[in-house]
């Protein structure tokens, strides 16, 4: 009996182990976002499906290129990645146009709603004949070859791509942007006290040794304030995240003026969010819009890209998703937390097949009437919303 007994014992034990490694197993295959999200992180962002894409290209839209002084139709290859910015109860919408050579321009809509767009006619930042022009066109282009080909598809692309703004609290506008000579991608600012005209400050990396660096996508720390996002300060300065393989940072003390963050030893750039293998980032991450101070920590919305192999299997690989990172309040440079996953990704037709396939890239962030409208590109073609309460 005795022999019996422990049999039963042993029987029950070995259940209650099975049991606890299964639930457990189970636990880690499901990843519930309930169980692994920081809830200072944004738990959901529902996609406007009946309305999206809110913007798209269009041949109407003309200029006059004021290089080539060639009438343009501006925006009729592509528009996407926007950033955004509340004023006077509207959102104002800026966003990357593309012509059919590939040149990018910056382009404005205005909405009082957050979803219905009406765009200007004109671009409000674009390739001039000024001291940026060396950065912003291609430096294949001569006066007597002005037109890109499907043979050489890339070839001629250049110009100024992917805004992020910040307002400053003296009421001016900083923009981070990228430009392109054809061959290298340079981070860029410009400053604006009305959004439609523009005062461009140069490259942010200005060093000699950093100038010719691969460097995009600037997401400057700022602070909600009302309706406004405010650049905000930390320790006396401004800080700003940056890059597009690992993620770097730089300092300023007036948001004109940037010097970028060095490991005193190696003398090289710190980078503070790195890919990680067998996840939704694992090829690249780069900065969302501004990254947003709050009493936990610094919010970082983030693209991630899907690698080719070593990845997320439940992505198709080259993936544009994003998740989201959050950094010390103190120091903007140590990592606290991350999302295991990413919330937003391509599943609409819109998003998974244009210019270039698969991808959601997330840029664009404002509270508007109570609720978060986060705007996207869509396939490098179009634009999108998502909103969250």
């Amino acid at each position: 009996m005795l022999k019996n007994l422990k049999q039963t014992k042993f029987s029950t034990y070995l259940v209650l182990i099975i049991l606890f490694l299964g639930c457990n197993h189970k636990k880690q295959q499901t990843h519930s976002t309930s169980e692994t999200i920081n809830p200072v992180f944004f738990n959901e962002f529902t996609k406007v499906d009946s309305i999206n894409p809110i913007l798209n290209p269009s041949s109407i839209l003309q200029f006059t290129d004021p290089i080539t002084g060639v009438l343009a139709k501006w925006e009729e290859r592509n528009v996407l990645n926007p950033t955004a910015v509340v004023k006077d109860d509207k959102v104002y919408l800026m966003y990357r146009a593309q012509d059919l050579n590939g040149t990018s321009r910056i382009g404005m809509a205005i909405s009082e709603d957050g979803l219905h767009f009406k765009k200007m006619e004109e671009p409000i930042l674009f390739p001039d004949n000024d001291d940026m022009k060396v950065y912003e066109w291609n430096y294949k282009k001569s006066e007597a070859e002005q037109t890109n080909s499907e043979d050489c598809y890339f070839c001629y692309f250049d110009g100024v791509e992917d805004p992020r703004v910040v307002q400053s609290n003296t009421g001016e506008y900083f923009m981070t942007y990228t430009a392109y000579d054809g061959k290298t991608a340079r981070l860029s600012l410009a400053s604006s006290k009305d959004l439609k005209t523009w005062t461009k400050h140069g490259l942010v990396l200005k060093d000699e040794k950093y100038k010719d660096l691969w460097s995009k996508a600037g997401a400057i720390v700022s602070k909600l304030e009302g309706h406004k996002m405010l650049a905000t300060q930390i320790n006396g300065k401004y800080w700003m995240y940056f890059g597009d393989t690992n993620l770097f940072m730089a300092t300023s003390t007036d948001l004109i003026h940037w010097e970028i963050a060095i490991n005193e030893e190696s003398k090289k750039p710190i980078s503070v969010l790195h890919p990680r293998m067998g996840y939704f980032d694992s090829r690249l991450v780069e900065p969302g819009p501004y990254a947003i101070l709050k009493e936990e920590g610094i919010l970082l919305i983030y693209n991630g890209s899907n690698a080719s192999n070593f990845n997320d299997l439940l992505l198709p690989q080259y993936t544009y998703a994003a998740g989201q990172a959050l950094f010390d309040k103190t120091k903007p440079y140590k990592l606290i937390d991350r999302t295991e996953s990413y919330f937003i990704h391509p599943d609409k037709d819109y998003e998974k097949i244009g210019e270039v396939n698969e991808v959601c890239f997330v840029e664009g962030l404002v509270f508007f009437k109570n609720k978060w409208f986060l705007y996207y590109g869509t396939a490098d073609s179009k634009i999108a919303v998502a909103i969250s309460d």
